[in-house]
């Protein structure tokens, strides 16, 4: 059938099964928005910005596993995604973009808000496509969502000119042949059989579970394995609730800001399984202690993951759930229980003292996961110190109920996320965490949030100031506070009644648990203003030592 590039995008969203994209009209993606005025069952939510949009989408495909879309117009609206699609591909989220470009007879000459987004976006995006052809259109897009969802997940971006949107041509019905499943070959399966040797040998094993095991649907299977051979479990950031928090072999976060249990393990071992992490910087400290005196088996899906930061012993590269599963059937329960005496004084020499005093952050994260444990919720967070509190004493049981920005580190993903994961989950209560700093920076979402009459509940830690700076500057910039004071006198409450959102502040712990209590049960979007002293956020240890070499703060 003959048919607009427009309308055959449509066609291709329903055909992937999409319901939902975010986005923000402008002139040169005006004919797909004309064509979204008569397409029945896709659902397009307005963000107030187009980097809402893209941290939308990344937040609707972390919370249900699916690709999210978003859409913006060229120039100002297609940059203005970069940051999204940044924090999607460090953290591997299948997100398809679709940016409007200038129609093909002005490309390449200064057009009013013509801008090279496939050359700006090459190397933050998995991969990236400009589409002059019309005739091609339907493939590319389909192929557009195969890239971002196979393999090693990550963001697409799909540039098309406005007079191939609005061009007509013989549509093609037919879909790209499936992605060919993961093939175990004789040397991976040797490969299989020796690291279960080893695992099955190690006096002091640990599993670093990261969030490749999340991506791949693979917390069973590490879990099995787990329970099988008695190995503790640690989490990176992106991989916390791949392993319930709960589960007594559930040492906590590893890390920067890991728990002293957590990271004394890791550094004692003498076998790391890492599933699914990339071992970033602020995993590991400095790199060649971080792997010295031990074997290192790393399992994932990219091989080009294998030995990029830490050199490994074994690197399996492949489909995880088949691999741990393999790893189960291979190994047998070693000796471990000299090495869990030592792990279990360890957590009872580092118990952590919740200070009920004063209103504080710790105290605030420890009373949410205590009123949300019989409760569906995800966690968003933002960037910065509540967001290492919410990772060290929130209880994170399941996949796909945490999200935060690991890799970017984007300030003002948390709101945005929020409203897509909302709108993915919506049989679940969405709880957004986020410092007085990064709600300025996206809090305008808020708006969106109302206008959709979505129940978010965020919770914005006010401490006047950019927590993670000051803590940095006075660690290791001899408390020399630069530009992290924030005036102490800004009305956040305010700031939430005029997008029409209830909102209450709090400076007790007394106020914060009816304000929790009253605002989990609303079916409407809740604001909560806690009301805190500056602090810091312990532990940490010195970024570039040992993962055992903790600051004094």
């Amino acid at each position: 059938m003959k048919i607009s590039g427009a309308k055959a995008v449509i066609e291709c969203l329903l055909e992937q099964g999409v319901d939902t994209v975010f986005g923000y009209p402008g002139g040169m993606i005006l004919p797909l928005y004309d064509a979204l005025y008569d397409a029945e069952g896709i659902n397009h939510i307005l963000t107030v910005h187009e980097q809402g949009a893209a941290h939308a989408a990344d937040g609707y495909a972390r919370a249900s596993g699916r690709v999210g879309v978003c859409i913006a117009t060229s120039g100002p609206g297609a940059t203005n995604l970069v940051t999204g699609l940044a924090a999607a591909y460090m953290d591997s989220v299948p997100v398809v973009a679709i940016t409007g470009q200038v129609p093909t007879n002005l490309l390449g000459r200064d057009a009013f808000q013509e801008v090279d987004i496939t050359g700006i976006t090459m190397p933050i995006t998995k991969h990236n496509f400009q589409i002059k052809d019309i005739r091609k259109l339907p493939q590319l897009l389909r192929q557009a969502f195969k890239i971002a969802k196979s393999g090693r997940p990550g963001p697409v971006l799909v540039d098309i000119p406005r007079d191939v949107l609005s061009s007509e041509f013989n549509f093609d019905t037919i879909p790209l042949a499936p992605v060919p499943e993961w093939k175990l070959t004789r040397r991976v399966e040797s490969l299989i059989q020796e690291a279960a040797e080893v695992i099955s040998k190690a006096r002091r094993p640990v599993i670093v579970a990261g969030g490749g095991v999340i991506s791949a649907g693979a917390s069973n299977e590490l879990m099995n394995l787990a329970e099988a051979n008695q190995l503790p479990v640690v989490s990176t950031l992106m991989g916390l609730g791949s392993f319930p928090a709960s589960h007594p072999q559930f040492l906590g976060l590893t890390g920067l800001h890991g728990w002293q249990a957590a990271n004394n393990a890791v550094h004692d071992a003498d076998v790391i399984i890492a599933a699914g992490s990339r071992f970033s910087d602020r995993l590991t400290g400095n790199r060649a202690q971080y792997s010295t005196d031990k074997v290192v088996i790393h399992i994932d899906i990219d091989p080009a993951e294998i030995d990029k930061n830490v050199l490994t012993h074994l690197g399996l590269a492949g489909e995880m759930r088949t691999i741990l599963s393999m790893l189960k059937q291979y190994t047998q329960p070693g000796n471990t229980d000299e090495w869990w005496s030592i792990i279990d004084s360890w957590k009872k020499q580092y118990v952590y003292n919740y200070d009920e005093s004063i209103l504080n952050v710790p105290w605030v994260m420890r009373k949410i996961a205590e009123s949300t444990a019989d409760k569906s919720v995800i966690f968003t967070t933002d960037v910065g110190q509540h967001q290492m509190w919410a990772a060290q004493h929130l209880k994170i049981e399941k996949p796909r109920t945490w999200l935060t920005s690991g890799g970017l580190g984007a300030m003002g993903f948390g709101l945005p996320a929020a409203l897509g994961a909302q709108l993915a989950a919506k049989d679940k209560k969405v709880i957004h965490i986020v410092g007085d700093g990064g709600m300025k920076m996206t809090g305008n979402e808020l708006y969106t949030i109302a206008s959709q009459r979505l129940p978010v509940l965020s919770i914005i830690i006010n401490n006047s100031g950019l927590g993670m700076i000051r803590q940095l500057q006075h660690a290791f910039y001899d408390k020399r506070y630069t530009a992290c004071c924030l005036p102490p006198d800004v009305d956040f409450t305010l700031y939430a009644k005029a997008f029409g959102v209830n909102s209450t502040a709090v400076n007790s712990a007394a106020e914060f648990v009816k304000a929790f209590d009253s605002a989990l049960a609303s079916d409407l979007p809740e604001v909560i203003v806690v009301n805190v002293a500056k602090n810091f956020v312990t532990p940490m240890i010195t970024p570039g030592a040992a993962l055992n070499e903790f600051v004094e703060m």
